[in-house]
């Protein structure tokens, strides 16, 4: 029998200043619009289905020995999975973000943001992304700004949330198919800046085009030691900023990138011993969480799968469907041989269809 679970609607401050929202906060209206949209077109195809584990029928593990405690570099987070960046900046983002804050909190998981741009430029919009400190007090928070933010920029959004963490997002994919997208990319220098400037971790993460091992080795070059390959096959925003510019069709972007089980084979040739990598796109399982440890992912990030539960079932289902990884996940472990999340790792794995081509003409395998 499902659970039920009654969340408290506190009140999310300064929302009146909302109603004539900006043209930038009505952008963020139409991405969760869109990403509600397109879910299942983005779906139609899983790269984590090409990844199979090998069956060891005898694991020589007690269950009750399972940890699913990981690090993150010095963070300790309580499941191998978090709440990725979604949202902020409009009113409707407030709400989804006190929702997502809520749940996270009840279960323990960190949780990023949507990029903080917005409020660094208008801040009567920072409560949308204050909200999540406000509900989950005690919890693990990762701000969010573009790898071009510069150093107090990026300080007041840590300041703002009380963040534990900063992601830097990389998305040239994302600005060239805008029609008001930023068209200058030199962010190696800066990103080594902010690393060596800051005092909370700094994660470098794609937005959902993967990475290679030349950019992964770059990034460790510049003293990057976490780094998010947030690949292919999840929320696609060449897709979503396709549909929403008026003035050009750049529908040739739409397939672009590596997935993200191509993106964690880059991964194990470009990272040092000191890196850390993150999993995300296209993560909708517990067994996408496993499949993603077996790969080199140290952590896993979830955000539109969660997002769409949250949009079409509500914050009860979320809260049961992240109930069932909790219980899931420690099962796969065990199964697996493995009492704890980075002995995935170890593990063999068959590849199969486009991820094993991919990865023999990329010399991955």
């Amino acid at each position: 029998m499902a659970r039920h679970v009654f969340y408290h609607d506190a009140p999310i401050l300064q929302l009146e200043a909302f109603i004539m929202e900006s043209p930038h906060a009505q952008r963020k209206n139409e991405h969760l619009s869109l990403a509600a949209k397109l879910y299942a077109k983005n779906h139609e195809t899983h790269p984590f289905d090409d990844v199979q584990l090998v069956h060891n029928p005898l694991p020589e593990i007690n269950l009750a020995d399972v940890s699913t405690t990981v690090q993150l570099g010095p963070l300790t987070l309580e499941q191998p999975f978090y709440i990725e960046a979604m949202t902020g900046g409009s009113k409707q983002s407030a709400q989804i973000n006190q929702k997502l804050a809520q749940v996270a909190a009840k279960h323990h998981l960190a949780m990023a943001t949507g990029s903080a741009s917005i409020m660094i430029k208008d801040p009567a919009t920072a409560d949308s992304f204050k909200v999540v400190r406000r509900e989950d007090p005690d919890g693990l928070v990762f701000a969010n700004l573009s790898a071009s933010a510069t150093r107090k920029q990026a300080q007041a959004a840590i300041d703002a949330l009380n963040a534990d963490a900063l992601e830097l997002h990389v998305n040239a994919v994302q600005e060239l198919t805008m029609a008001d997208g930023d068209r200058n990319f030199h962010w190696l220098i800066n990103i080594s800046q902010l690393t060596r400037a800051l005092d909370v971790p700094v994660i470098v993460k794609e937005v959902g085009f993967g990475m290679s091992k030349e950019a992964i080795q770059a990034l460790t070059d510049m003293g990057v030691t976490l780094i998010n390959v947030s690949g292919r096959g999840g929320t696609n925003f060449a897709n979503i900023e396709n549909r929403r510019n008026r003035h050009e069709d750049l529908h040739e972007l739409l397939d672009w990138g590596q997935t993200t089980p191509e993106s964690l084979l880059e991964a194990r040739q470009g990272r040092s011993n000191s890196t850390t990598i993150i999993s995300s796109g296209g993560v909708c399982s517990p067994l996408d969480v496993v499949k993603s440890g077996v790969l080199g992912a140290q952590a896993v990030g979830v955000a539109g799968y969660f997002l769409n539960i949250l949009q079409h079932q509500g914050i009860d289902a979320l809260d049961d469907e992240i109930s069932r990884w909790e219980v899931e996940l420690p099962r796969l472990l065990a199964l697996l041989g493995c009492s704890s999340f980075t002995d995935l790792s170890r593990k063999p794995f068959v590849l199969h269809g486009a991820t094993y081509e991919y990865a023999l003409q990329r010399h991955l395998i």
